[in-house]
């Protein structure tokens, strides 16, 4: 294994005025404010070539030690498809059955779901996004990885501003446990299933929850450490 370090010129940067980076910066928010998590998708096809664009595009994603510890298994197999509906809806009656406890299904109400996922047959893709524990060598032999739920999760958030640039919808997905996943897409058991990722074009008469569009105002999500104004 080469561990030499290697460096190149950064071949790629921006040079903008603060005014442009200003105007792009909110261009970028009135965009990605039209985002939303969908449950209610048509059966649309999506060209495979779109997926494969968003999916390098959430490939180079920053990761610990540039390992990139992530797999994308695509699904638009109807037969996998239902398999998987299966297996996540019997996880989510469970769920929804009391597992959860109170609390998490009191605060469920107010978004309107069940254990009824429909939309992992409609939806003419799901993406399982797994997470790789460990690499493992062309000689059998186990790689560390680092940061792996920071990566993949970064990876995740690249995908899915992918897709809804391309003009998709997407749903984050996560029955728990997930372990069905590795069984029916046939990956390995250093891999543990992150996200399963629903995309297509939603329904004509789609519908969201409204507390889904309320967010969190700035002065709570960020703060602002900055040098005092000379006086």
């Amino acid at each position: 294994m080469d561990f030499h370090y290697d460096p190149i010129p950064l071949p790629h940067r921006q040079a903008l005025s603060p005014g442009e980076s200003l105007r792009r910066a909110q261009a970028y928010y009135a965009f990605i404010r039209q985002r939303h998590s969908v449950r209610d998708f048509t059966d649309q096809p999506v060209d495979r070539a779109v997926i494969e664009t968003a999916l390098l595009a959430a490939g180079t994603a920053p990761s610990g030690a540039n390992h990139q510890p992530w797999h994308f298994a695509c699904v638009s197999d109807p037969a996998i498809k239902r398999r998987i509906r299966k297996a996540a809806e019997q996880e989510e009656r469970e769920f929804y059955g009391g597992k959860a406890g109170d609390e998490w299904l009191n605060d469920l109400k107010k978004i309107g779901t069940d254990a009824q996922k429909p939309f992992l047959e409609t939806a003419p893709w799901l993406i399982a996004i797994f997470a790789e524990r460990y690499g493992i060598d062309e000689k059998g032999n186990r790689r560390k990885n680092y940061y792996m739920p920071e990566s993949v999760g970064i990876a995740t958030g690249f995908l899915i501003n992918a897709l809804h640039n391309a003009g998709l919808a997407t749903l984050t997905h996560t029955p728990n446990p997930m372990k069905f996943l590795n069984e029916i897409l046939g990956r390995p058991g250093n891999e543990r299933p992150y996200i399963l990722l629903v995309v297509g074009h939603p329904a004509d008469n789609a519908m969201i929850p409204r507390a889904a569009t309320v967010k969190k105002p700035l002065e709570q999500i960020a703060s602002f450490l900055e040098p005092a104004a000379a006086e």
